[in-house]
């Protein structure tokens, strides 16, 4: 696993994102923690008394105050380690399509646009999911007094919009945590399941590196028995433990030849160039001698 991982703890509001972001840098390699300063906003106790009328200043401060925040700092982080922050820039647009309509929206999105580029996106996001009473009565029991008059369908909206927005996601890997159960501040070994949680998702997600020692490179010849033979010598070449299907090997062929026209068929419906997508992944598997 790198030692150059972002990870980002989202949820809505109240959920505990702050509290786990802080505790959890020392389970991970040369970690630090990059906090949102949403105190800062002017604007966010208005807000939340009238939401129609203070939209659109509340977004643009967090949208600039977020961006001057992470542009320099985690580029600056992930050249030392691990780095944990408590948001994400990308989770800023979903609140303007939330709070913004019309020309306030079509202005945001300009702006999101020239800055949202510039900003690395993590490498896994942990979204915190509890049930609604449990939101509301962890923001009652920390009693911020701007929060004191929230709309409770306010919370059940932002809930929604960020479970249509991470189950659309296809670009960064995320990880959905049950935390009704879980008290992060005062039980050391709910941040420590969490951790483990964390490190199995980005473990899963490392390709493996074939040792340049092999001496073996990729296959100019695309065809399928070109393939099979080069993966029948790149498997010899590696300490891997044999397959050993139950299945008989009649049934275990039709089973593959299924598999694979499975396959062919879905890269046809999608446009997947096949042979190119292969070559690009083995690209970042190997080592080039």
């Amino acid at each position: 696993m790198s030692d150059h991982k972002f990870i980002a703890i989202e949820g809505v509001i109240g959920v505990g994102k702050t509290t786990l972001a802080r505790l959890l840098p020392p389970y991970f390699p040369n970690a630090s923690v990059l906090l949102e300063v949403f105190e800062e906003n002017p604007f966010l106790a208005d807000f939340y008394q009238n939401r129609a009328q203070y939209a659109f200043q509340t977004q643009i401060f967090f949208l600039l105050s977020r961006y001057h925040q992470q542009h320099e700092a985690v580029p600056a982080a992930l050249q030392q380690g691990y780095l944990v922050s408590d948001y994400t820039f990308a989770k800023d647009e979903l609140f303007a399509w939330l709070n913004l309509k019309d020309d306030e929206l079509a202005m945001y999105g300009r702006v999101y646009a020239a800055l949202g580029d510039k900003i690395p996106k993590p490498d896994l996001i942990v979204y915190l999911q509890a049930d609604h009473e449990v939101v509301m009565r962890r923001i009652a029991q920390r009693d911020r007094p701007y929060e004191r008059d929230m709309d409770p369908e306010y919370i059940r909206q932002l809930a929604a919009a960020y479970e249509a927005w991470l189950s659309n996601l296809q670009d960064t890997a995320v990880l959905i945590l049950p935390v009704n159960e879980l008290d992060f501040l005062s039980q050391p070994e709910d941040v420590a399941y969490a951790a483990a949680q964390i490190k199995e998702i980005l473990a899963a997600q490392a390709p493996t590196r074939i040792p340049a020692d092999t001496g073996m490179s990729l296959p100019v010849d695309g065809r399928l028995p070109t393939l099979q033979s080069f993966h029948r010598q790149l498997n010899a070449a590696l300490p891997v433990d044999p397959v050993t299907p139950e299945t008989n090997h009649t049934t275990l062929r039709r089973e593959l030849a299924d598999l694979l026209i499975h396959l062919l068929n879905v890269a046809n419906h999608t446009g997947v160039d096949l042979e190119q997508a292969y070559l690009e992944r083995m690209k970042s598997v190997i080592r080039e001698p």
